[in-house]
């Protein structure tokens, strides 16, 4: 059932993309948030052990799936979007929240941070009025990324690794989202934004399988 919807989730995926390049718009408005709610529905039916994490990851998502609606309205709704997308990285972080235990945890923060620097300094004279919401929702992806990786580094709690990478691959996601809007764009901007997208979201819902697969083993 899993690998059914992942493959129903890639093909809304590649028609949404195809959407964006070449139309008609229809499919953006059908296939786009179809795609994630299809990978919400992979988090949901992955059971999961008793307690929080499932829970919210399918919130995460269901935030994500308004966040994907406000941004491709045919009105410019970027900043509902990236509040919508803020406050998944908001219930992500809290899914992976783990107290640091190690001096490598620091270092990984501020590689992070470093990271994070960089890019708002490349956006920062193309931002405007956009640079106060940015920098917070930098910082909350940021924060979010770390969390997911400090939950990794510990160990022993299955789903981490795929938690972290689709972390990580959430900030290369809108990393590319921002340099194609705020900088310069480029070549096929939209295939990578929305491929690095789903497999990030695709990998957080995976993690919640991988929890119920020990649990119930």
């Amino acid at each position: 059932m899993t690998w059914a919807l992942l493959a129903a989730a890639a093909t809304s995926g590649a028609m949404a993309v195809v959407g964006e390049a070449r139309g008609p718009r229809g499919l953006v408005y059908v296939c786009k948030p179809l795609t994630t709610f299809l990978l919400l529905v992979v988090a949901a039916g992955g059971g999961g052990p008793e307690g929080a994490y499932p829970w919210l990851i399918a919130a995460g998502l269901g935030a994500s799936i308004a966040g994907d609606v406000f941004l491709m309205l045919p009105r410019d709704r970027f900043v509902a979007g990236l509040a919508s997308f803020l406050l998944a990285h908001v219930i992500y972080g809290t899914a992976f929240f783990t107290v640091p235990r190690t001096g490598g945890d620091v270092v990984v923060l501020g590689a992070l941070a470093v990271v994070a620097g960089g890019i708002v300094t490349v956006l920062w004279d193309g931002l405007g009025r956009l640079r106060g919401p940015v920098v917070a929702y930098v910082a909350a992806i940021i924060l979010m990324a770390w969390l997911a990786c400090v939950r990794w580094r510990m160990g022993g709690v299955p789903g981490a690794g795929l938690a972290a990478i689709g972390a990580l691959a959430f900030v290369a996601s809108d990393t590319l989202l921002a340099l194609d809007r705020f900088r310069r764009p480029f070549p096929f901007s939209r295939a990578l934004v929305l491929g690095t997208y789903w497999v990030a979201q695709a990998l957080i819902a995976l993690s919640v399988g991988a929890l119920a697969t020990v649990h119930t083993g």
